[in-house]
């Protein structure tokens, strides 16, 4: 009977008995084991916890750069689109249908420009 009891502890306390105390649920589950262990598993909730929620918020502010740089480049189109317009409000041939819209007494000059130089 002794030895029975003896046989049995020594067996519980090698590998085999840890992994058969794991498969039958004992290792894990006994209020010993968490009174001992309470600081490390409240530890690791805490990490879990905060990757989850680091990962969340780099997510979030991927999300948010990506639509910022789409709202950047529609403004630098605008921006484009804006300077064309303008660039084509200035041409010649508008600007004289521009003048002759408001009556103004201005004419271009039938000669083209020419260098004075002295001798």
């Amino acid at each position: 009977m002794a030895n029975d009891k003896n046989t049995k502890k020594m067996m519980s306390s090698g590998p085999v008995g840890l992994v058969k105390r794991v498969l039958q649920g004992r290792l894990f589950l006994s209020f010993d084991f968490y009174r001992r262990n309470w600081i490390y598993i409240v530890a690791g909730t805490l990490m879990m916890l905060m990757y989850i929620a680091q990962k969340y918020e780099t997510q979030s502010n991927l999300e948010k750069v990506m639509s910022l740089t789409e709202e950047l480049d529609n403004a630098k189109t605008d921006c484009v689109n804006a300077s064309a317009r303008y660039n084509s409000m200035i041409r010649e041939s508008h600007m004289k249908q521009y003048i002759d819209t408001m009556h103004i007494n201005l004419t271009s000059p039938e000669q083209p420009p020419y260098k004075l130089t002295s001798r």
